[in-house]
C-alpha cells in the first residue's frame, strides 16, 4: 500500500534537524537502536513490521506542498526548507528478520546514518514496528494456547482504525494465526481469508432452519453455521444437523458449526456429542467471542471440544497491553572524520539506562537439543569462538553466571539497507511465517507459557559491559 508518509513524524524531529544543520553537524554519523523495555506482560516478542519500515524509509520525499506547509509554521529557515527538497535516506539499516523472537533491550532495528537522517526516521519507525511487533506477540501467545489448532484473526471491526486493522492482520499471521476475516489484508498480503455469517443473517429469515438452508444452498462445500442466535442446543445444533443431512443427501459434506457465546466448554462438549451421534464426526466446531490466550488455555484445560478459534478484539487491540513500549535511542556517534563515540542515557530507573555502542546480538543454542539458551548483546565486530567455553553473566546481578561448552551461536542482526538501498529482496510473508514458526519452536515451553514464564537470559559481553560502566562512571563524575 504505497503512500508518502514523509510528514508522519513528530515536530521535534524537524526542529532538531534544523538545529543540527545550523550547528554544522550534518557530517556526523549517528547510530540509533529501536528496542522495547522489560515489562510484566510481554517477556518476549515476535519482531514484525520491517517490510513496511523499509518501504517508508525508501519512500521519504518532501513535496513542494509539504515544504509550503512547514514554511507556514513559521519555525524553519529557508536554508533548511531548501535542504528538505533533496532529502533522502542514504544510511544503513540493520535488523533482525521479521518473525524473530526478541527480548527486552535487544535492538530490533539499528539505524546508522547521517545524524539528520537517523533522527528524522525515529517516529515513523516506532509507529510501524511498535504496532506490528505488539500484535505479532499477542498472536504468538494466542496460537501457543491453541496447541496446534488453527486460529483465525477476526478483529477488523474492533481495530483502532483501518491501518491498525490491515497491518494488525499481517502481524497476526506472522505471530501464528492461519487466516483473517480482513479481505483487504487478504488481498494486499496474500493471506487466507475466512468467515461464515452473522446472527443478522439468521434473523433475516422466518426461521433459523430456513436461514441455515439458504446459506447451505449458497455454499454447499463451505457450510459452517452459526448456531447460537436463539438457543444453541435446543434449536441451533438440531437445525444445523437437519441441514447437514440435506447437504449430504445432495452429495456434499458440511464444514461444521460456530459457537459465539455462552459456556463454550459445556456447549462444545454437548454439540460434539450431538454431531457425532448424528453421523458427523468430522464436522468441526469453531468458537469465537472475546477470546484470548488465557481463555483458550482455560477452555483447553476444561476439555472443550473446539477445533478452530476466531479471535478478534483482544488480539487486534492487544487488550491486556495496548502498547509495546518500544523506544529509539542514540547509542553511538561518529563525528565527521572520527571513530565511534559510545553514547548512553542514564536514569534513576536502572531499566531505562541504555546500552551504548554499535551492537550485534548473538543467540546461543545447545547443540544437543537445538534449543535457544541465552542471547548475548555484543559490540559490533566481536566474535565468539565456539571451540572454547563461553561464560555469560547477568548484566546487573553479575554473580549469576552460566558457562556453555557444547553450543553454537547465531548472529540475529542482518544488514537490510546499505547507502539507502536494499541489500537483498525482503522475504515474502509465507517465508516470514515459516521462519517465525521455527523460531518459536527453538524455545522451551517454559519461556512461552502464559503464566509466570521462565525468564530468558539476555546478557552483555564483557567488552560492552565495561564500556557501559565506564560511561556511567565518567558521566556521574563530570556531573558531580
Amino acid at each position: 500500500m504505497p503512500r508518502n508518509l514523509t510528514l508522519l513524524t513528530d515536530l521535534y524531529q524537524l526542529t532538531m534537524m534544523n538545529g543540527y544543520l545550523r550547528n554544522g553537524k550534518q557530517g556526523d554519523i549517528a547510530v540509533f537502536d529501536l528496542f522495547f523495555r522489560r515489562n510484566n506482560i510481554i517477556t518476549y516478542s515476535v519482531a514484525a513490521g520491517l517490510e513496511q519500515a523499509v518501504d517508508y524509509i525508501r519512500g521519504i520525499r518532501f513535496t513542494e506542498e509539504d515544504i509550503a506547509y512547514l514554511r507556514s509554521l513559521g519555525l524553519f529557515d529557508e536554508e533548511f526548507l531548501d535542504y528538505l527538497r533533496t532529502f533522502r535516506f542514504t544510511g544503513d539499516v540493520y535488523a533482525v528478520p521479521e518473525g524473530t523472537v526478541v527480548f527486552p533491550e535487544e535492538p530490533i532495528i539499528t539505524v546508522r546514518a547521517p545524524i539528520l537522517e537517523a533522527q528524522f526516521v525515529e517516529t515513523a519507525l516506532l509507529n510501524i514496528v511498535n504496532h506490528q511487533t505488539l500484535i505479532a506477540s499477542k498472536s504468538a501467545k494466542v496460537a501457543y494456547a491453541a496447541k496446534g489448532d488453527a486460529v483465525m484473526e477476526f478483529g477488523l471491526r474492533r481495530a483502532q482504525g483501518p491501518d491498525a486493522g490491515v497491518y494488525g492482520a499481517r502481524a497476526s499471521i506472522i505471530g501464528g494465526c492461519r487466516s483473517t476475516s480482513n479481505v483487504l489484508a487478504g488481498k494486499l498480503f496474500d493471506i487466507p481469508v475466512a468467515g461464515t455469517h452473522a446472527h443478522s443473517w439468521v434473523m433475516n429469515f422466518p426461521s433459523e432452519y430456513e436461514a441455515f438452508r439458504a446459506y447451505a444452498k449458497l455454499f454447499p462445500d463451505a457450510c459452517l453455521l452459526l448456531v447460537d442466535t436463539y438457543d444453541t442446543l435446543r434449536s441451533g445444533v438440531p437445525n444445523a444437523i437437519r441441514v447437514f443431512d440435506e447437504l449430504r443427501a445432495a452429495g456434499h459434506e458440511p464444514k461444521g458449526i460456530r459457537l459465539d457465546s455462552g459456556d463454550l466448554a459445556y456447549l462444545s462438549k454437548r454439540a460434539r456429542k450431538m454431531l457425532d451421534d448424528a453421523g458427523y464426526p468430522n464436522a468441526i466446531i469453531c468458537a469465537s467471542g472475546d477470546l484470548d490466550e488465557y481463555l483458550i488455555n482455560s477452555l483447553k484445560n476444561q476439555g472443550a471440544k473446539i477445533d478452530l478459534w476466531g479471535v478478534g478484539t483482544k488480539l487486534i487491540t492487544s487488550a491486556d497491553m495496548p502498547a509495546l513500549g518500544g523506544v529509539y535511542k542514540l547509542s553511538a556517534l561518529y563525528p565527521a572524520g572520527g571513530g565511534m563515540v559510545p553514547k548512553i542515557k542514564l536514569s534513576d530507573n536502572s531499566d531505562k539506562i541504555t546500552n551504548p555502542a554499535f551492537k550485534d546480538v548473538y543467540r546461543i543454542y545447545d547443540k544437543k537439543t537445538g534449543k535457544a539458551e541465552a542471547d548475548l548483546i555484543v559490540v559490533r565486530g566481536e566474535t565468539i569462538d565456539e571451540s572454547k567455553p563461553l561464560t555469560i553473566f547477568h548484566p546487573k546481578e553479575t554473580w549469576k553466571r552460566t558457562t556453555f561448552t557444547d553450543y553454537r551461536v547465531r548472529p540475529l542482526t542482518e544488514q537490510v539497507l546499505r547507502g539507502g538501498e536494499l541489500v537483498r529482496p525482503l522475504p515474502k510473508l509465507a517465508d516470514i511465517c515459516a521462519y517465525a514458526e521455527r523460531e518459536k519452536e527453538s524455545f522451551w515451553d517454559e519461556y512461552k507459557r502464559p503464566d509466570n514464564p521462565h525468564v530468558y537470559k539476555v546478557d552483555l559481553s564483557q567488552q560492552l559491559f565495561d564500556i557501559k560502566n565506564k560511561l556511567i562512571s565518567e558521566i556521574r563524575e563530570s556531573n558531580g
